[in-house]
């Protein structure tokens, strides 16, 4: 007969079973929700490359903090593609010594300087014409034969682009495609590469991967219609003048598919994500250029209209959140269409320019640190300077005035360096000021919180003065002027990369 002990194991024996995979259950769950979420971020600069890795901190302004930040040399010249795709292999690979493990990296953004390219081979990826940077000019860069070909591209792109269109300056990627085009035709398999996109193609390589994906702010200066997100029809006449053929096609010389930064392009390539330590689930996004990465670096994916960011560098740099499209090339002023992630559909604009004049010029003046530093303390930005400058380094101005025959005005120079120092801080806060008027009177809204980078954002006097002097001019505005806490290209370009999985 059998006990009533053992008529109720099998019961037990169940409990007991389902009682262990309901606890396991439970610490699996903890396990994978404790898991970080990182979104990484890559700017290729002129001296080196540098990356940034977040994850969501909801205690931040911007929802997320860097958990790793690291920046290498070029190994080689900056202008070398191999050196690009090596850096970006190095920096994954000290990640993942800090970090440990790099599968929980969800998605991975690339910012490059602006019209730097190569040509590539679509089926092989292999460079066939070596990069141009950002500052090659297609007139005078050239030598020879390459000049008498910037020349011939030239009067190309003045026969097709629009009046004023930021496709026909002699720096950008439409230039020195067509340049390189004239040199020696195109093959059918050749197609051009900004910085990001050859990173990105490299990232998403595999044998049935042949095209390069390209973004709306790489390509503006290639001739992308930004308004109607397309390649206009006065760009296909183009390229055929400069006996390129089908070049809007699958099999094109451009670029065919154009993302939004920040917006999924595809995954990792398995061979790739195996040799990197990277998920082949890690999404590749749509890309942006260096300045505009800096910009989400200090005022975030999701800033309110009228938030500007201005560089105090060795130049001035302005750049403002606006709801309306304005350009003029001939003063530097242009708009790259910013990434609306709440609303797709909707437009919005970063508009912009770039003066000669900047921080540059306090070094010119054997201004030292220390006596940049001690005399600040001593100027009171409340008040005035009698002082009238223009305070360029040589001749020449492109914002807010295009004038290539603009002088340096530095004179008269007071007896105290502490006068002196007065008047040159304002005149260059109100250089700024001016170039905030006529981004307005283009169509941009007034300035509300202009965030600050560079080295003159160090300077918490200008920063009051520059608050003052600027809000003079926009009555009824509320203007303030802050330091911006993040201005790496890199982590804007790893907020990018987080911004479509919020």
């Amino acid at each position: 007969k059998k006990s009533p002990l053992s008529s109720l194991l099998p019961n037990m024996i169940i409990s007991l079973v389902t009682f262990i995979f309901l606890v396991m259950s439970i610490d699996l769950g903890r396990s994978l929700s404790a898991q970080p979420k990182y979104f990484a971020g890559f700017d290729l600069g002129t001296s080196g490359a540098r990356i940034s890795i977040i994850e969501s901190d909801s205690e931040k302004e911007n929802g997320y903090k860097e958990v790793y930040s690291e920046a290498v040399a070029w190994d080689g010249d900056y202008d070398s593609a191999a050196a690009w795709m090596s850096a970006v292999k190095k920096l994954l690979k000290g990640a993942s010594r800090s970090l440990g493990d790099l599968q929980s990296v969800k998605a991975i953004c690339v910012s490059g300087t602006s019209a730097s390219c190569l040509v590539a081979n679509r089926e092989t990826r292999e460079v066939t014409r070596n990069p141009r940077m950002y500052n090659y000019d297609i007139i005078t860069n050239g030598e020879g034969s390459s000049m008498s070909a910037g020349k011939e591209a030239l009067k190309v792109i003045q026969k097709h682009a629009p009046p004023k269109h930021t496709a026909r300056a002699t720096t950008g990627s439409l230039a020195k495609l067509l340049t390189w085009a004239i040199e020696a035709p195109l093959d059918d398999a050749e197609v051009l590469c900004h910085q990001s996109d050859f990173i990105s193609m490299n990232l998403m390589a595999e044998s049935d991967s042949l095209y390069i994906k390209s973004d709306w702010h790489n390509c503006l200066k290639l001739g992308y219609d930004v308004r109607e997100k397309k390649w206009p029809t006065w760009l296909d006449n183009c390229l055929k003048d400069a006996k390129i053929s089908n070049p809007i096609s699958s099999n094109g010389a451009i670029p065919l598919e154009i993302f939004s930064p920040g917006e999924p392009m595809g995954t990792v390539g398995e061979t790739v994500a195996g040799s990197l330590g990277l998920s082949k689930d890690c999404v590749v996004v749509g890309g942006t250029t260096d300045s505009n990465a800096a910009f989400f670096a200090a005022a975030g994916t999701s800033p309110a209209f009228g938030t500007a960011v201005t560089s105090l560098g060795s130049t001035l740099a302005i750049k403002q959140l606006s709801r309306n499209y304005i350009e003029d090339a001939e003063r530097g002023v242009y708009s790259h269409r910013f990434p609306n992630f709440s609303e797709p559909n909707s437009e919005s604009w970063l508009v912009g320019g770039a003066s000669n004049v900047g921080c540059a010029i306090l070094r010119k003046l054997q201004f030292s640190n220390e006596e940049l530093d001690q005399l600040s303390a001593e100027i009171d930005p409340r008040t005035d300077s009698a002082l009238c400058y223009y305070p360029l380094i040589k001749i020449g101005e492109r914002f807010p005035v295009a004038d290539a025959k603009k002088e340096p005005v530095l004179d008269p120079v007071p007896s105290s360096r502490k006068e002196y120092l007065h008047g040159i801080l304002q005149a260059i806060s109100d250089i700024e000021r001016q170039g905030f008027e006529e981004l307005a009177q283009l169509g941009a809204p007034s300035p509300s919180t202009i965030w600050t980078c560079g080295g003159g954002s160090r300077n918490s006097m200008w920063n009051k003065m520059r608050e003052r002097r600027i809000a003079s001019r926009f009555q009824g505005s509320e203007i303030n002027v802050q330091k911006a806490e993040s201005t790496e290209a890199s982590y804007g370009a790893a907020l990018l990369a987080a911004a479509t999985f919020r």
